[in-house]
This record gives C-alpha cells, structure tokens and sequence, in this order.
C-alpha cells in the first residue's frame, strides 16, 4: 500500500511557475513509476509526465513538452513536477500516482495509487 500526498498548489498569474510535490509513504517508493495527471472543469483526465523507478527515464504529454518537467527523489520518497510559463489553460486538480508497471505510461488505468490532488489555478 502506497499512500500519496500532494502539496504545492496555489494561485498564480499567467507566465509565472509552481512545483508541485507529491510525498509518498512506505519503503516500496523507489519501485513504482511515478506520473503525474490533471483535471480541468469540464474535461476528462488528461496524462502530464511520467518518471521511471530510478529516473533515467521521463515521458511528457506532447502538449506540456518543454514547460513541464517531472523529477523524483527516491530518499525523500518524492515526486516533483515543476511547471513553467504557466497558462490559464493548466488550471486544473494535479494529482500524481504510483503505477507497478515496469515502464513509463500515461494510461491512467495503470497506476494503482492516486492521490488526493492539489489545485492550481492560473490567472491572466
């Protein structure tokens, strides 16, 4: 059992950045791949970025490429999502989660931990 605890969310004008982190329970944190999604009003569940077990390995949306970067540190049992050049449209609930599989993935249904989310909110 993994537990999944975000933090890091908040109001911010259009242009600016936030790092959201997601601290994680248990002594198996380093045997997960760890992704990040999001949920905007209206819309479905949209896949971020994804890191592997030891973080040679990184998968973004095609549309975050370049603004948004995932990193992790196994020794704290955290997962981080910087976001840069923040617009209107990246406000959402960010919820990061915790996936056995032994690749990088952006299908939800392969992550098996889900936090409870933190929400950004960008304005202009």
């Amino acid at each position: 059992q993994v537990q999944l605890v975000e933090s890091g969310g908040g109001l911010v004008q259009a242009g600016g950045s936030l790092r959201l982190s997601c601290a994680a329970s248990g002594r198996t944190f380093g045997s997960y791949v760890m992704g990040w999604f999001r949920l905007a009003p209206g819309k479905e569940r949209e896949f971020v970025a994804a890191i592997s077990q030891i973080g040679d390995n990184t998968y973004y949306a095609d549309s975050l490429k370049g603004r948004f970067t995932i990193s992790r540190d196994n020794a704290k049992n955290t997962v981080y999502l910087q976001m840069n050049s923040l617009k209107p449209g990246d406000t959402a609930v960010y919820y990061c989660a915790a996936s056995g599989r032994h690749y990088v993935t952006g299908w939800s249904s392969d992550y098996i931990y889900w936090g409870q989310g933190t929400q950004v909110t960008i304005y202009s």
